[in-house]
């Protein structure tokens, strides 16, 4: 795939994280929307993680010879691939649950 290709998904996961986590017309205290906007930051770094772990795959181990740069060692970018896939996977996690309403009455 080309650089453009690559840019265009992105463009395209970082507006779907925005129309899904729009606010709702409900008015809710400073601390509900502090949650909601650190839940969707989590949302963006993990789309972002997730997207420059694929590239960096894709660019290293697919179709190494498309990077103008020295070429990375494979075991290095593979290490370097399941950490991002790994902090993305975490923040997705985090971020959803952020995004959740508080229960009123817990136990």
């Amino acid at each position: 795939m080309d650089l453009t290709d690559w840019v265009v998904l992105l463009a395209i996961v970082l507006m779907a994280i925005a129309f899904f986590c729009r606010r709702t017309s409900r008015r809710g205290t400073s601390a509900e929307r502090a949650r909601h906007a650190r839940g969707t930051r989590m949302l963006i770094q993990a789309g972002i993680a997730l997207w420059s772990a694929l590239f960096m795959l894709e660019r290293t181990l697919v179709s190494p010879g498309s990077m103008p740069i020295g070429h990375l060692n494979p075991h290095a970018a593979l290490a370097v691939v399941l950490a991002l896939a790994v902090a993305g996977c975490l923040w997705s996690i985090r971020g959803r649950s952020l995004l959740k309403q508080r229960r009123i009455f817990a136990c």
